[in-house]
């Protein structure tokens, strides 16, 4: 009878265990940590617009009037991005929609970036005054620097081959114009 019950208790145990280890994470603690992890960037949250130009790989320049909106979901857990470049004639120029997110298991932050075509995931690291974020491109990597200081977003790209010195082709200087209750603003009421 004894051995009956420990081989009971013993089974019990070991279908429990792994049970117990697939216990998915608490929901509240990973979403406090998403928010923590997001709040030193709460700086980008509002509306803002100002000049941009880029230097394609031709050496053909193109200028626009950028904007971007930017704002939190989900409790403040990821944020919401949208750019819009306008050309001279006030028509859309260029046009990308990204939200970023932080994973507590990892430590990482993502940019889920869409634009012109094109949709990825890259990794972006705060730095105290900004940014970095990193688009690996075959044996070039484009990498993107933001600084903000006094209202006043900054932000280039250079284009980075191996054995050679950074190439810029990206630059804008955006002035925040304001708050925005975007994306957050106008949910479906229950009823």
């Amino acid at each position: 009878m004894r051995s009956m019950l420990a081989f009971t208790l013993v089974a019990a145990l070991a279908i429990a265990a792994p049970v117990t280890a697939q216990t998915p994470p608490d929901p509240a603690l990973r979403l406090a940590q998403q928010v923590a992890a997001l709040r030193p960037l709460a700086w980008m949250d509002g509306v803002w617009r100002g000049p941009a130009s880029t230097i394609g790989p031709g050496g053909q320049a193109h200028a626009v009037a950028q904007t971007e909106r930017i704002g939190p979901m989900l409790g403040g857990a990821i944020k919401v991005l949208e750019g819009r470049g306008y050309n001279p004639d006030g028509t859309t120029g260029f046009n990308a929609f990204a939200t970023l997110s932080f994973e507590p298991a990892t430590g990482a932050y993502t940019l889920h970036s869409h634009a012109m075509g094109q949709v990825g995931d890259f990794p972006l690291k705060p730095t105290a005054d900004g940014y970095v974020w990193e688009i690996p491109a075959g044996p070039m990597t484009i990498r993107y620097t933001a600084v903000v200081k006094d209202g006043v977003w900054r932000e280039t790209g250079e284009r980075i081959l191996p054995g050679r010195p950074p190439i810029p082709f990206f630059e804008m200087t955006l002035t925040r114009l304001g708050d925005s209750a975007w994306p957050a603003a106008g949910a479906i009421p229950p009823r």
